[in-house]
Order: structure tokens, then sequence, then C-alpha cells
């Protein structure tokens, strides 16, 4: 039986959106596989947490009753490649991503993203 430490370890695709003021403000932040999982924050590091925890109980209640929770739907789309760092730099990345929660790949993946708007 799969667990839920199995399941926060694969790389659910999360999208974090700045709200508008007329929204209240802050950063809003969902799983794209699972309606209903989301989270808000005054910074996007603040959101992806409350949505890390929002799954994190989402996940407790589904196994608890013995529901049928899917994969990362985006997994089959991905294409693994290699890259050179040098190794501070990794060393930093790795003690941030351990902090915030994260895979090195969901690190990667996110800043791209927010680098390219």
């Amino acid at each position: 039986m799969k667990t839920k430490e199995y399941y926060l370890n694969l790389d659910y695709e999360t999208v974090v959106r700045k709200l508008s003021a007329e929204d209240g403000g802050g950063y809003f932040a969902y799983y794209k596989d699972f309606q209903g999982v989301m989270g808000d924050g005054e910074s996007v590091e603040e959101a992806m947490k409350d949505v890390k925890s929002a799954f994190e109980c989402y996940l407790e209640v589904a196994l608890e009753n013995n529901e049928e929770i899917k994969e990362p739907s985006h997994l089959s789309k991905s294409k693994r490649i290699n890259i050179t760092i040098p190794v501070s730099v990794l060393n930093k990345i790795d003690k941030y991503v351990a902090s915030h929660q994260l895979t090195r790949s969901s690190f990667f993946k996110e800043s791209a993203l927010r680098s390219m708007g």
C-alpha cells in the first residue's frame, strides 16, 4: 500500500498566481491534479507552504478512507535532462528544497517558470 510519504515525494504540478488587490492581494496556489487542494499567502513561499499543508491533509483523509489517489498527470510529459552546476550552488539548492519540502526538479521547474513570467 502506498503511503502519504510516497505521494508527498511525487512531483505534482502546482500553480501559483499573484492575486489582485481586489481579490485580497498575496498569492494563490493549487495542485493541478486535485481540485479543491489550494492555499494562499502573502508571498509565493507562504502560498506554497499552505498548499502543501492542504495536500498533506487531503492525503491523510484519502488514505484513511481508502480513496484512489491519482499520480501526477504531467509526468508522462516530462523529459530528463542533464545540467552542470557548481557544487556550492547545488548545496544551497538542496538546503533550500529540504527546508521548503520541495524536490530539486520542482524547484528548478518553479524557478524557471517564475523567471519566464
